[in-house]
């Protein structure tokens, strides 16, 4: 990540600089909105946006504007998807709607993705029409991948198929968005904005596993929290439903485990199941089949005399961090 990370660290700056919201006027709505903002993630698709201008040209104002608006719409789908969990910490802190109410949560969520449209049709005007054809898109899909989320929730029984289009929506999409529309504030041919895009869904596919995988496999002192994390929420992620697929074929009381009343019990238990069902090398080798179809993509702009260098290192961080 050596040259990626001045690129994320120079937007960082540029994000805290910008001044988004009006100063001293309601608080109550935009206090929130910064409490949530400055508690920052990896920033990947904003960084991802400015990766791909940079590898097409020369990155200029509008590409900025087009990252933050990325990062404002990531950032009102988490404030959204935390009060639809009930979810009492964001990245170590109070949630907005635990540190303020559910009603203050909703709405500074609302004006978050309002500004994120402010800043993404920030553009020339030739470009705008592609560019909210695009970002309009991913949002509603986005939104479907949330709706699927929580209906499978509730259902019996998810393939994984299901699964696997359910987080192609709910995180994919905006990966590849924040890559093509770069691309066409760029004015790259329509082959590179696809490839571009195709890139950022395998690599968000990767990305989830990953995050599957560390849940469950990953160490507490590696991830910063007790492993096990999505079974004790009673997740249906991948691990779950292949597990359970295996069960069933190697006639395994599924429901014994899954039932297990004393927490860390279960949890011990299940994740001694899925280590002897082999689970965590078949989402390894998951990963492994997105992550190389994202590298193939990376070959493909490669051999367009493209330099990739920043994107793969950026993919090789994404899908070998331990947290």
């Amino acid at each position: 990540m050596k040259d990626v990370l001045p690129v994320i660290n120079t937007f960082e700056k540029y994000f805290q600089n910008e001044n988004i919201f009006p100063e001293n006027y309601l608080m109550n709505l935009y206090e929130p909105c910064s409490y949530f903002l400055s508690n920052s993630g990896k920033r990947i698709r904003p960084c991802l946006c400015l990766l791909a201008a940079e590898m097409l040209g020369e990155v200029d104002e509008e590409i900025y504007k087009l990252a933050i608006g990325i990062e404002l719409f990531h950032n009102f789908t988490l404030l959204h998807d935390d009060i639809m969990d009930d979810a009492p910490l964001r990245r170590g802190k109070p949630t907005v709607h635990e540190k303020y109410s559910n009603s203050t949560a909703i709405l500074s969520g609302d004006v978050l993705s309002i500004y994120a449209y402010k800043y993404i049709t920030d553009v020339n005007s030739n470009k705008l029409p592609e560019i909210l054809e695009v970002f309009n898109k991913t949002a509603i899909e986005v939104c479907e991948g949330q709706q699927l989320d929580m209906d499978y929730e509730n259902e019996e029984n998810v393939s994984l198929e299901e699964y696997l289009e359910m987080i192609r929506l709910k995180t994919s999409v905006l990966l590849g968005c924040s890559l093509k529309l770069a691309a066409i504030s760029m004015d790259a041919k329509k082959e590179i904005k696809e490839l571009l895009y195709d890139f950022g869904i395998f690599l968000g596919m990767a990305f989830q596993l990953k995050d599957d995988y560390l849940d469950t496999f990953g160490s507490k002192s590696e991830i910063g929290k007790l492993p096990g994390g999505d079974i004790r929420s009673n997740k249906k992620t991948a691990l779950y439903i292949i597990s359970k697929e295996l069960s069933t074929k190697e006639n395994v009381d599924w429901n014994k485990y899954w039932n297990i009343e004393d927490e860390e019990l279960k949890v011990n238990e299940i994740i001694n199941l899925w280590k002897k069902q082999n689970i965590d090398k078949i989402l390894i080798d998951m990963i492994k089949e997105y992550s190389d179809k994202a590298n193939d993509i990376l070959n493909q702009l490669s051999d367009k005399d493209y330099n990739v260098a920043k994107l793969e290192q950026i993919t090789n961080y994404l899908l070998h961090r331990k947290k």
